[in-house]
């Protein structure tokens, strides 16, 4: 059960080691873009191409829903980056149903890890696998892994770590349930001291009142989605990537400085933010060089 890219590197694991799975669970085609064409998942196209058994629930408790499910016949359920499940779906297999969690749990419960991790300032985070139970990521952990969080960390180079790490430990935890070799730990929820909420538009606006430093990690944590953002000139510009400048300055935060021709900075309480990959509002992703050759600013 999953949906995003996220998901199918897990669910290609299994496939190329021979795993029989006997369907895909995954969302309903969504209209996206211009033209508001129906967009598969990224999981449905993966198990197309591998003639796979597909379900695409609106309801997770339909009954005819359930009933393709039950006739499946499956001993495991799997969820990577999925929806929450009813009890009456993930009780329903024999052997169970386990989620992977892009971070070490019970640490960063909710829906954005990842991106949460880095905004913190983490020095690492990791994957886990764990049963499910009712209340959400809180279920028996059957196993982690550690991954280092670099100095220049983005959300999307961890999301591609996590991804391939996170396959590996899937088919780990598949093996050791068949093989009944494995152990679960309960979460210890007094070590739940960070969450991970779901991030929204309105949660991604710069604060430049912020350090440097902790601007820095926000910039990155939200690269390249859903992008941290500030106004120019009334259009909203989205930062994909930045380099810090610790310095005393007389400017008020939120200032700009710029040359017209190689950079762009903003100020903070302590230095300045360089921006080095933006989008402006009703424009494509480009470099700063790129940005400044065609929209003059105010030096």
């Amino acid at each position: 059960m999953g949906t995003p890219t996220f998901a199918v590197a897990s669910l290609q694991k299994l496939i190329e080691n021979k795993i029989a799975v006997v369907g895909v669970i995954t969302a309903v085609d969504k209209p996206a873009g211009r033209g508001r064409k129906l967009q598969k998942s990224a999981v449905k196209q993966y198990a197309e191409s591998q003639n796979l058994t597909i379900l695409q629930p609106k309801n997770l408790k339909n009954e005819t829903f359930l009933a393709e499910l039950k006739s499946l016949q499956a001993d495991l359920f799997i969820v990577v980056a999925f929806r929450m499940l009813p009890a009456l779906v993930f009780k329903m297999p024999p052997k169970g149903t386990f989620n992977l969690h892009a971070s070490l749990l019970p640490q960063y419960r909710g829906a954005a890890p990842i991106n949460w991790a880095i905004i913190n300032g983490e020095k690492e985070t990791g994957v886990t696998s764990f049963f499910i139970e009712q209340q959400i990521d809180t279920g028996k952990i059957i196993h982690q892994q550690k991954v280092a969080i670099e100095a220049n960390e983005t959300a999307g180079t961890l999301h591609d770590k996590l991804m391939v790490v996170g396959a590996n430990l899937i088919l780990k935890t598949v093996n050791d349930i068949a093989a009944e070799t494995y152990t679960i730990t309960e979460q210890d929820d007094t070590k739940a001291t960070q969450k991970a909420p779901k991030i929204f538009k309105e949660d991604c606006k710069i604060d430049w009142n912020n350090t440097t430093e902790n601007i820095d990690l926000f910039i990155r944590g939200l690269s390249p989605y859903p992008a941290a953002y500030t106004i120019l000139n009334d259009l909203q510009l989205k930062i994909y990537a930045s380099e810090t400048e610790i310095e005393d300055h007389n400017l008020k935060v939120g200032e700009y400085l710029t040359d017209n021709r190689s950079y762009l900075k903003f100020a903070t309480k302590n230095g300045f933010i360089i921006v080095k990959e933006l989008q402006l509002q009703g424009k494509k992703r480009m470099d700063i060089k790129a940005f400044l050759n065609g929209f003059k600013l105010d030096a």
